[in-house]
């Protein structure tokens, strides 16, 4: 199962911690994690193994969803910041979409993020 990871700057922090609350979920041998730019750089150095796209504003939320579309990826945590505005609000709007279109869970806060998780935990 392909889980991408994204986080706008104000939440990436969050997101990190989350990974790390649920190392023991995310690093099984059948889930493997993408992620945004930076979003993956700090994923990383957190101590998982990511397979890094373009940053957000550069593309990299389009390339996550063109993986939604063609089946490769599974589910999506972007925790998003509801605070502030952001320059490529369009592709934002795009993956949701892709997301919505694709039947793909998509979470975008660390509540509804930690319910998915504890669906996958519970199949294990």
């Amino acid at each position: 199962m392909e889980i991408a990871v994204i986080a706008h700057d104000g939440k990436k922090n969050d997101l990190v911690r989350f990974l790390i609350k649920n190392k023991s979920i995310l690093q099984q041998e059948r889930i493997k994690l993408i992620a945004t730019g930076t979003t993956g750089g700090k994923a990383e150095e957190a101590g998982f193994d990511v397979k890094r796209m373009l940053s957000g504003p550069l593309g990299g939320d389009a390339q996550i969803a063109g993986r939604v579309a063609e089946g490769k990826t599974q589910m999506v945590f972007f925790f998003k910041d509801p605070l502030s505005s952001h320059p490529h609000e369009a592709d934002i709007n795009m993956l949701i979409r892709v997301c919505d279109v694709h039947n793909v869970p998509l979470a975008t806060n660390e509540a509804t993020a930690q319910l998915l998780l504890n669906a996958i935990a519970l199949q294990s």
